[in-house]
This record gives structure tokens, sequence and C-alpha cells, in this order.
């Protein structure tokens, strides 16, 4: 029992595949939802000036906080904020939010010792 296929079918079993590709590489920020990286201060990190600058990345987010405060990204996802410390452990927490509503979040927890 032999499978003949004429050419007509081929190019449909073709576009068949290109269009569940497609489909599936535009559903990526569905499938994977927000992300964010703090890449600076590193997680522990001491620090001697009461000023320190939070920066990092984001992907496939509508919206992101900084320890409650909107702030805003790049067009390359990139952002980056100066925050004022406290002596001692200071947190802080990076949220975002995809157009789904779907949330994450990370921390970063630095000391500042003078």
């Amino acid at each position: 029992m032999a499978i003949n296929l004429s050419s007509r079918h081929w190019m449909l079993v073709v576009l068949g595949v290109a269009l569940a590709a497609y489909i599936l590489f535009q559903a990526r920020f569905l499938i994977l939802g927000p992300r964010v990286w703090i890449d600076i201060p590193a997680d522990g990190a001491v620090l001697s000036e009461p000023v320190a600058t939070v920066s990092g990345r984001a992907e496939n987010v509508a919206w992101i906080t900084l320890n409650g405060t909107q702030i805003y990204t790049d067009q390359q996802g990139l952002w980056s904020e100066k925050l004022p410390l406290a002596e001692g452990p200071s947190i802080m927490t990076v949220r975002v939010r995809d157009r789904f509503g779907r949330e994450r979040e990370k921390s970063v927890t630095i000391i500042l010792r003078k």
C-alpha cells in the first residue's frame, strides 16, 4: 500500500508545516510569559555609597516596577534606575507583568556599610 501524493498535496503539506511553525513562533510570548533579570548589583553585594544603580533587562513585558514604582525599558528591554539605600540590608524587587496578566518577580539583597 504505497502513498502517492501529487505535487499539489506536497505543497499543501509544506504550507501546513510552515503555518504551524509560524504560529508556534508567534505564540512564544504566550508560552514563555514575561522574563526579568537583575544584572547589577549582584545578590549579596556590599556597597559603601548611599545610592545604588540597579539595572537589568526584561522580555515580553507590558508593565514593570522596581520596589513598587513603575519604571520603563528601552527598545532592547534594558532598564536602569538609581535608588537611595538605608544602612544595613536592602531588598530590591523587580516585578513584571505581560499583556496576558502573568507576573514574575526577581529580588536581590544588598548591604550598605558606611
